[in-house]
């Protein structure tokens, strides 16, 4: 069934003395689950080794306890009492015959030990490099530390060895591993044999990888994780030494695993980075050694996967992200389904599960992490209860999903949308400077609902309560979407400011509609994620003139989470933005806008012409309102349940509405489950002494 095409893609290959059967190669990827929720990794996992990939590796692992990074939530292997967790993941891989692998991390100068209280150490004395710039330092690691290190390693390697892994990949990339750390004279000011020269600042690699094959024989394939470029005040570790490094120690790893430069760089987001963006990075190395040599680039088309590989660029296709939007991506090439791949949107939604310390969500994936909390299929959905028939009003993510995911239970399906197309917000927004591949969100749902006989889409259709008590489907869900406000209530401002009539006031709403503003607008973002840069870049474009103001002491400050924080600043300063930060709007009159400091209150006035409010929304719920007071008619229609999802319910992120869809598909005909947990956790074991 297999497009011919696609035949390299399904060629095995050996990685040192164990052999992958095909070149799908699931990078290390975190997933806000860790020691915290092991079984939830796993099963996650599994599910993944049942969707055809070749090689499959945990998230970071830390290999010692003086060297932790919490508050982030990775995988331990710092003693034995770890290894039943993580054999548990490498079961799961092998239960597809998928080569299980295990990233071991040291982290050096980023691992801030907040929870074991060790004092850091790191190839030279400095102050810890993390996300949250804790007031600590490392210290250096002296000879003796770096022997100790080395015993750390080949412990870990026995441990994991003992666990069933095939691979062990040494982390030494994103800045965030201590090979790295070694390697770039950003970090590494040493002046002893480990420093000064590339021969003696990859010394610690050599020995390691030295170590390890010692410690496993030919029982692993070892592979090496390495930053494809570096710089950092003109010092980093440049593309050029990676290159040089290589040409020194071609055939030292038994695969080269090469990343992007930081992690925001390697996992950049679709509004700011293309897919196989660090082709030119990685072109020529292949020439370098006789070893396979992976890389990522975000690969969602099978097209562009197999250019890799003809091209002579890759040896193995890494998937992170692509991986989490479809488990099943290589199954559905081999079976011929390329169509049915659920692409990856790069909203990085999954990876501020990392970055906020909770079980990482996927928009277009709505059961990534819960295979075993709740056991969710992401192509597997429960059998049909005795229902017969659902109306779902609305199109957006939630009610797409819903009705995907309800067509596939065997219901009869009836989708109904007031508009004359689908996707609601998804539609709209993916016009928007940057964000088109979120229109993979809408079209993957409206291209399998279009295969499916037994679902129904009505479009121009604005139905009334009575519309749907007549209509008498068995359940109904109510996925109106939301509003934004044009009054400025949201996180700052909790009552609606005094607005004149004679000041345009616009929202994102009034932008997506087509609105086109004239002159110097003021944005004023007390939302806090993308929609703020972004409507500020459609501004630019529109010809205005532009200022950000924002409570917020970044633009755009949940972005941080996303990896992108970075970028937008940069983009905001590139298209000629002013930024006030750490500054809310107050009041205006008189054709100017009245700001204050959030800290002192001193204000001052700026002349607009306009205002575009992007504060909060208002859930659409006047049409649940409606049928609230009928609720004593519902059962003389047949109707068994009403239920509001999505942002009808509670507005928040795309993803949070295609899990909400998903969700209220998956309940339909269930048992009530009163005051029990809607799903599975593990409690920790209290220790005997």
């Amino acid at each position: 069934m297999r497009n011919k095409r696609y035949d390299q893609l399904f060629e095995p290959l050996a990685i040192g003395p164990v052999i992958a059967k095909n070149r799908f190669y699931q990078v290390p990827h975190c997933n806000g689950g860790g020691y915290r929720d092991p079984s939830a990794a796993a099963q996650m996992r599994k599910v993944k080794a049942e969707g055809g990939w070749g090689v499959i590796f945990t998230e970071q692992v830390e290999l010692h306890h003086t060297s932790e990074i919490t508050p982030f939530i990775e995988l331990r292997l710092w003693d034995d009492d770890d290894i039943p967790m993580l054999a548990k993941m490498a079961d799961s891989m092998h239960s597809g015959d998928a080569l299980a692998g295990i990233e071991l991390a040291y982290s050096g100068v980023n691992g801030p030990n907040l929870y074991s209280r060790e004092v850091p150490m790191a190839p030279s004395a400095m102050p810890i490099r993390t996300f949250t710039n804790d007031p600590v330092s490392a210290r250096e690691l002296t000879l003796s530390d770096i022997a100790d290190l080395r015993r750390w390693h080949r412990n870990a390697i026995r441990r994991a060895r003992t666990a069933g892994y095939d691979l062990v990949c040494l982390y030494g990339a994103h800045g965030f591993g201590v090979i790295q750390h070694f390697l770039s004279r950003t970090t590494n000011h040493r002046t002893d044999q480990y420093g000064g020269s590339l021969e003696n600042r990859s010394r610690l690699l050599r020995e390691l990888l030295s170590d390890a094959k010692d410690e496993a024989g030919d029982s692993m394939g070892f592979s090496l994780r390495l930053s494809l470029h570096e710089m950092t005040d003109g010092m980093g570790f440049s593309n050029d030494e990676v290159r040089d490094l290589i040409g020194m120690h071609a055939d030292l790893p038994d695969l080269w695993d090469l990343a992007h430069g930081s992690w925001e760089e390697c996992s950049g987001t679709s509004r700011f980075t293309g897919e196989a963006a660090q082709q030119d990075l990685v072109s020529g190395i292949r020439k370098l050694t006789s070893k396979p040599i992976v890389g990522v680039g975000r690969f969602t088309s099978p097209d562009v996967m197999v250019k890799q590989i003809e091209s002579g660029v890759l040896d193995f296709i890494g998937c992170a992200r692509p991986s989490i939007a479809d488990p099943w991506l290589p199954r559905k090439i081999d079976e011929g389904r390329v169509e049915d791949i659920r692409e990856c949107i790069g909203c990085n939604i999954c990876v501020t599960g990392d970055m906020t310390m909770s079980l990482s969500r996927c928009t277009q994936n709505p059961s990534f992490m819960e295979e075993w909390r709740k056991g969710w299929h992401p192509e597997i959905m429960n059998k049909k209860g005795p229902s017969e028939s659902v109306l779902i009003v609305g199109s957006g993510p939630a009610g797409l999903e819903a009705a995907m995911s309800l067509g596939r239970r065997g219901y009869d399906v009836s989708l109904a949308e007031r508009k004359t197309i689908l996707g609601g917000r998804v539609s709209l927004e993916s016009s928007l400077p940057g964000l088109s591949q979120w229109a993979r969100v809408k079209d993957y749902r409206e291209y399998q609902i279009s295969q499916m006989q037994n679902v129904n889409v009505y479009l121009d259709n604005d139905l009334s309560a009575s519309d749907i008590l007549e209509f008498g489907a068995n359940h109904v869900a109510i996925a109106t979407g939301s509003r934004w406000r044009r009054d400025g209530v949201a996180r700052a401002h909790v009552q609606p400011l005094n607005l004149p009539q004679n000041m345009p006031i616009y929202t994102p709403d009034d932008m997506m509609e087509n609105a086109k503003p004239t002159g110097h607008v003021l944005v004023y973002d007390d939302d806090h994620y993308y929609m703020g840069s972004v409507l500020a870049e459609r501004l630019v474009q529109l010809g205005c003139s532009v200022t950000l103001v924002t409570p917020s002491a970044y633009v755009s400050e949940w972005t941080l989470n996303t990896l992108e924080q970075g970028f937008v600043a940069a983009r905001m300063f590139e298209l000629g933005v002013s930024l006030k930060l750490n500054t809310r709007l107050e009041s205006v009159a008189d054709g100017a806008a009245h700001l204050q400091c959030i800290y002192s209150g001193a204000g001052h006035d700026i002349p607009v012409d306009s205002i575009l409010m992007v504060t909060a929304r208002d859930a659409d719920r006047g049409l649940w309102n409606s049928l609230v007071d009928t609720r004593s008619q519902w059962a003389d229609n047949g109707i068994q349940s009403i239920k509001v999802i999505g942002d009808a319910d509670a507005p928040a992120p795309i993803a949070w509405a295609t899990y909400a869809g998903h969700r209220f598909a998956r309940e339909i005909d269930t048992p009530d489950i009163g005051d029990a947990l809607p799903f599975k956790r593990e409690v920790t074991k209290l220790h005997p002494a």
